[in-house]
């Protein structure tokens, strides 16, 4: 199968560290130029407490604008991060059709990160699963520290495989790996993916590299040689994990997409149109982007 599925998180999880607040009507221009590329799921907002992730506190501004009076092309699949019942209810009630849950193989992790357990999580997240089933409304699952973690460093693989079995099993249609903190290379790939693929079919896993040391587009190669077909990616390459000192951002579209289509696969992502997306938050944020795919294109798009 040469289709790859591309989920952009680059409104939520690549802005959502940002110290200078964006505003809403950047965030919403920026979402609309996304849609425009060919992306097909594209990860807005989170619905979180202001005072804990400042930069998603428009989510409900931001969400009116996007299925407003000048709404998104419906056949692209909009989500949006919903940490409890009530902000999935808001979420909903506004127009998200798929919202996205999170839990982490490392509990460390998760107490720093959501003061919870890992299995307080979960059962957290039942409430928004009974409803979802009643909404009709997909729900996706993030696992982060599928590899490594700050606090507790090396993750077992049966970690990771016990935490996304119960998400499964708890009704979501797809799992995101989150390698948190970009240190993995492709043999842990490979160990992490051995593991699952035995209980878990491919169809049902997605990767989330970052790239803090360059081995993002080696571990999605990994991953395409064991069976995965999809991955989340952030354009210009935003995003970070504010837990890891020197953690760089997401994996870049541009660069998933420059190298899925050199190897053959098809991502129905128009690159300069990508480009272009990226722009605008470059200079909505005021600072140069890092993603080498979308720094090459703009210096060959000026040079032209």
């Amino acid at each position: 199968m040469n289709f790859v599925k591309i989920t952009e998180v680059g409104p939520r999880d690549g802005l959502q560290n940002e110290k200078a607040i964006v505003p809403t009507d950047a965030k919403f221009e920026f979402i609309q130029a996304l849609a425009k590329t060919g992306l097909q799921h594209i990860e807005a907002t989170s619905f979180v407490k202001k005072e804990w992730v400042p930069q998603m506190g428009d989510a409900e501004e931001l969400t009116k604008l996007i299925f407003g009076g000048n709404p998104i092309d419906p056949e692209i699949q909009l989500s949006c991060l919903t940490p409890n019942i009530k902000g999935y209810e808001k979420a909903v009630s506004l127009g998200f059709k798929e919202v996205a849950v999170f839990t982490a193989s490392s509990e460390s992790f998760t107490k720093k990160n959501i003061n919870k357990t890992i299995d307080e999580s979960i059962t957290a997240f039942l409430e928004i699963f009974q409803r979802a089933k009643e909404d009709n409304v997909k729900v996706r699952g993030y696992i982060s520290t599928v590899i490594a973690c700050p606090y507790e460093g090396k993750i077992s693989p049966d970690k990771t495989l016990t935490v996304a079995k119960k998400l499964l099993d708890a009704g979501v249609y797809e799992i995101s790996l989150g390698e948190t903190i970009g240190v993995a290379v492709p043999s842990e790939v490979e160990s992490l993916l051995n593991v699952l693929l035995k209980e878990i079919p491919s169809r049902l896993l997605a990767g989330h590299f970052h790239d803090t040391y360059g081995m993002a587009i080696s571990n999605v190669k990994q991953s395409l040689n064991m069976g995965l077909r999809s991955f989340d990616s952030s354009a210009g390459g935003l995003g970070g994990c504010p837990y890891a000192k020197g953690a760089s951002g997401n994996l870049a579209t541009e660069d998933l997409v420059y190298f899925l289509e050199r190897e053959g696969y098809h991502t129905g992502v128009d690159l300069d149109a990508l480009v272009n997306a990226s722009s605008l938050m470059e200079k909505a944020l005021n600072r140069p982007l890092l993603s080498r795919t979308y720094v090459a294109k703009s210096k060959a798009k000026e040079s032209s």
